[in-house]
């Protein structure tokens, strides 16, 4: 993330300007800017060769009026509060725009998980999670998983949480292995519903998905699966980057052979040798039909917006265009389909999940899949007809939409006392 861009500032100037075409009360407003809850914690860990370490982390609850919090843990080195809170703020609208039941949250520690033994995150994540117990809960505030963490991470949270409590709560976390009260489709979730939308709107800008050329930035769970999936459906994925560089074929990506064959290597995809290697800076102004950042925030900025040749930029990751790059990118006539649009499949599945562990019983993967899809369809159309009917662009239509709903949810519970 660049360090210049602060993305709370960035994810209160969107609320603002929904905020503003809602005509939104100036208190109403002042209480959607806010964090419900923010939790600083400190806390050590003996590691493999004895040493004690001291690890912070955060957990920040921003607004619970339409449910249960949700949000992932993030172990990532350059995490803080601000940015915990501000993708909590992001998790609020996201949900509302889908229409699921839920509130927003977020949660996070400064670690990088290259540096340190499996063994030793195990102990970071359970200490975390019992320093933070007092705040989740499978009817109160629902981790799931997020960059740095996955599958695993969530067990460990569950387990850890479990002990604590001294029955099993499998509905404490999502994201978890099916073993474990996991939902089929949960996985490629994130990454099939940034593939719904991006279908969807290739209609309105004349695009057909089929024989599109694609980019993705970021070669992660997110990215690795819209690739995946954009590649069976006939597109030709040209670029794709990870976290040591990008890499280039104008003639296409053998996305599935890079997925199984490279990633996770320690050379990661610049093993791959039928491509050119490019920074990450070339990746995103390649010449491509669809963009798909699927990185980290902050990514296509007022500095380099003018440079991005996509038609069409459907966002993957959390916060990947500030409001400067919006901006251009709405001048130049470049489509983008927000964050808490394009990524929601996750959160979308994350409820089905939450859903099937209170209700202990389970559903195929296909009936995921098919609801997931038609949540994503209705929800874009939505957000489409907001865009429409406003005059505005397609990130403040879907902010007027889940600002709105947030607010009438308030409005309608009413300020205690």
């Amino acid at each position: 993330m660049s360090k210049h861009v602060n993305v709370l500032e960035m994810a209160r100037q969107q609320l603002a300007v929904a905020a503003f075409h809602l005509d939104l009360d100036e208190g109403l407003h002042a209480v959607l800017a806010r964090p419900k809850t923010q939790m600083v914690v400190n806390f050590p860990v003996v590691l493999d060769n004895g040493q004690v370490q001291c690890f912070e982390g955060f957990r920040v609850q921003h607004n619970a009026s339409r449910g249960p919090t949700k949000g992932g843990i993030r172990f990532h080195h350059d995490v803080d509060l601000d940015e915990t809170t501000a993708l909590a703020m992001w998790m609020t609208w996201k949900c509302a725009v889908v229409n699921i039941p839920y509130g927003g949250a977020k949660g996070s520690v400064r670690i990088n998980t290259k540096k340190y033994s499996k063994r030793e995150l195990e102990k970071v994540t359970r200490r975390f999670t019992s320093e933070i117990s007092s705040m989740v809960g499978e009817r109160s505030d629902i981790p799931a998983p997020d960059i740095g963490t996955n599958a695993q991470v969530m067990a460990w949270v569950m387990d850890t949480y479990s002990m604590i409590r001294g029955y099993t709560t499998p509905g404490v976390v999502t994201g978890k292995p099916i073993a474990l009260g996991g939902s089929e489709g949960r996985n490629e979730a994130t990454g099939r519903g940034v593939i719904v939308a991006a279908h969807e709107a290739t209609k309105r800008v004349g695009l057909d998905f089929a024989n599109s050329t694609v980019v993705v930035q970021g070669f992660g769970n997110v990215g690795s699966v819209a690739a995946m999936l954009a590649e069976e459906a006939g597109a030709k994925v040209i670029g794709i980057s990870d976290a040591r560089g990008a890499i280039f074929n104008p003639n296409g990506l053998p996305i599935k052979e890079l997925y199984h064959r490279y990633s996770g290597r320690d050379g990661g995809i610049q093993e791959y040798k039928d491509c050119d290697r490019i920074t990450n800076a070339e990746l995103l102004a390649l010449d491509c039909d669809i963009l798909i950042p699927s990185a980290i925030a902050a990514q296509i900025t007022g500095e380099n917006a003018h440079a991005v040749k996509a038609k069409l930029i459907v966002e993957g990751a959390n916060g990947p265009t500030t409001p400067e790059a919006d901006q251009i990118l709405d001048d130049r006539g470049i489509l983008a389909v927000p964050d808490i649009l394009a990524n929601a499949g996750g959160v979308v599945v994350s409820y089905f999940e939450w859903v099937q562990d209170l209700q202990n019983f389970f559903w195929e993967e296909g009936e995921v899949n098919n609801k997931l899809e038609r949540i994503m369809r209705n929800a874009y159309k939505a957000v489409e007809a907001t865009m429409d009917e406003h005059k505005v662009g397609m990130r403040t239509a879907a902010h007027i939409i889940g600002v709105k709903r947030v607010a009438d949810a308030t409005i309608t519970r009413g300020i205690f006392p």
